[in-house]
């Protein structure tokens, strides 16, 4: 009786921890094969994937070796030259790279590997891409802004602003309009927001490419900055309208600069004063030289020139006269520039003699004709026919015969050439010899 009871007991046993009857767990226990199956497969495949993981590995590693060459003897003579020109006290970390750039295959390497593998080897710091950078600048390499975009990338680099700006200033100074419109995109998707800086390049950029809308648009935005605008976000705008023949609209900017005595820069005075000189606005041109001398710049010859230039080209001798006159009573040397431009203004109007007067004149005070005006005076000599006769009668002064006698035309003689270029007819007789030549 108590076998049959314990009997009974084991054929009822559950098992505690599956809480499955005891003949159920044997039954499923004795069929094991597909279990194993699975779990062979599985293993297999797993070592196939780690086999896999391996060899691209691999590859990756063998492909970041590739791209850091050994530098051999075999390079070129400019090569080896551009590196033993290297600054002595560069960090050899520095050299390494400057070394792969400089001797960089474009066709069988890839830069931005390099790069990557430079960084892995030698972990730079912002300071030593800047050193790169800076001795690629000064060496003018093709490849600095590919270099200089690709740092920017990188976390080491340590990126900010100015970098982006630096970098959108170097396209817009070699005119290329899409490549720095890409890094403010570029620039603007790393969360920078343009600010005056940038803004300015680029305006300067839209003015140099003659796109008046862009810059407009520029400008604007820079106001909405909310920051006082400087002198050179001014001069940017001014010199987009000057380049746009928007003279107007430049010179109301200046004048609102004026008012907030806030001056441009002399170059944006002068680019507008000669806007307005190659028209022949002289009113123009005048008002932006009295603006140039309030700004607290003093003119130079070249600004006079501009402004002698504007009287010139409309026809007003006499006015032209009185800016170079004014020009000399400031203590300035007129150029050959400016006395060329007088002698064009007589000529204009056909006054030989005013122009003999204006060149002994000159002569008094030690200023010689050079290239531009003798080419000018020896033209006019040379349309009215007396050029051999002139070069004869002022010969006749040197050795006091002075025998031969002409007339240039109806307001000019001998007697007016007698009474003015004695004493002086040296000079003037190696001006002739001078136009004879040319």
């Amino acid at each position: 009786m108590y076998a049959s009871s314990t009997c009974i007991i084991t054929s009822n046993y559950t098992n505690v921890k599956t809480q499955l009857p005891q003949p159920f767990l044997n039954s499923f226990l004795k069929t094991p094969a597909n279990f194993r199956f699975f779990k062979l497969h599985f293993q297999a495949k797993a070592v196939k994937n780690v086999e896999s993981m391996e060899e691209i590995e691999a590859k990756e590693e063998e492909k970041s070796k590739s791209k850091w060459v050994r530098i051999g003897p075999d390079i070129s003579e400019a090569q080896k030259q551009d590196i033993a020109n290297l600054p002595p006290k560069m960090s050899n970390r520095c050299k390494a790279l400057m070394k792969q750039i400089i001797c960089f295959d474009y066709e069988e390497s890839d830069l931005s590997g390099l790069l990557k593998e430079w960084v892995k080897s030698t972990i730079p710091r912002r300071a030593d891409w800047l050193i790169v950078l800076k001795e690629l600048c000064a060496m003018n390499h093709p490849l600095y802004l590919q270099v200089a975009e690709l740092a920017l990338l990188e976390e080491s680099f340590e990126t900010n602003i100015r970098d982006y700006t630096k970098i959108i200033h170097a396209y817009a100074k070699q005119n290329q309009v899409q490549e720095a419109e890409n890094t403010v995109l570029a620039m603007k998707r790393r969360g920078f927001i343009s600010d005056q800086v940038t803004l300015t390049a680029l305006i300067h950029m839209y003015s140099k490419s003659g796109n008046l809308k862009m810059a407009e648009e520029s400008f604007e935005e820079m106001k909405l900055l909310g920051v006082p605008l400087d002198r050179r976000s001014f001069g940017s705008i001014i010199m987009a309208y000057v380049r746009a023949g928007m003279f107007d609209k430049g010179e109301d900017l200046l004048r609102e600069m004026d008012e907030q005595q806030n001056y441009a820069g002399k170059e944006v005075y002068k680019a507008l004063l000669r806007a307005y000189s190659m028209i022949g606005d002289c009113a123009g041109a005048q008002r932006i030289f009295d603006a140039t001398q309030l700004a607290g710049i003093t003119p130079d010859v070249k600004l006079c020139a501009l402004l002698i230039n504007a009287y010139v080209v409309a026809g007003q001798s006499r006015e032209a006269c009185i800016a170079f006159d004014n020009m000399r009573k400031a203590g300035l040397r007129p150029n050959d520039k400016c006395v060329a431009l007088i002698l064009t203004a007589y000529q204009k109007e056909n006054k030989l003699n005013k122009a003999l007067e204006f060149l002994i004149d000159l002569e008094k005070s030690g200023i010689l004709l050079e290239k531009e005006a003798s080419t000018i005076l020896a033209g006019w000599f040379r349309s009215v026919g007396v050029v051999e006769e002139v070069e004869l009668l002022l010969r006749d002064y040197e050795s006091c015969e002075a025998k031969y006698s002409f007339s240039l035309d109806s307001t000019i003689g001998s007697d007016f050439l007698a009474e003015h270029c004695k004493g002086h007819t040296t000079r003037m007789t190696m001006y002739i010899e001078a136009f004879l030549r040319l």
